[in-house]
């Protein structure tokens, strides 16, 4: 079993999306994240180094936010999941995409897609 590290509330203005509005303007992004990794040698020597620097995941997450546009917020869940997993030692990733400008014709507060990815 794994230990968790959580991050919550990555945000970044992209340009993701189907419609040609929401590549034009762009829209925030609100990114969950949870990577599962073993902590136990960091806990034990205090040593950030043996440990997921949460500092750096965060900053790389949000590159992929603002970065090259896709269509589908599925996608982007899946860029952050294989990025995170190539360059970090972790056991597994969970990413949630928030899109709480997304273009629903009813009121609501956010849609999101969730995934979790492991190290195969």
């Amino acid at each position: 079993m794994s230990d968790r590290i959580t991050i919550t509330g990555i945000s970044g203005h992209g340009f993701h999306g189907v419609l040609e509005s929401e590549r034009a303007t762009g829209q925030v992004f609100v990114i969950d994240l949870v990577v599962e990794t073993d902590i136990a040698a960091a806990a034990a020597t205090d040593d950030l180094h043996k440990t997921v620097d949460y500092s750096a995941v965060a900053l790389a997450v949000h590159e992929v936010i603002v970065g090259p546009p896709v269509n589908l917020i599925e996608t982007l869940a899946e860029r952050i999941a294989h990025m995170v997993l190539a360059q970090w030692p972790v056991d597994a990733v969970e990413v949630t995409v928030h899109k709480p400008d997304a273009p629903i014709a009813v009121p609501f507060t956010s849609v999101s897609v969730q995934i979790r990815r492991e190290r195969s």
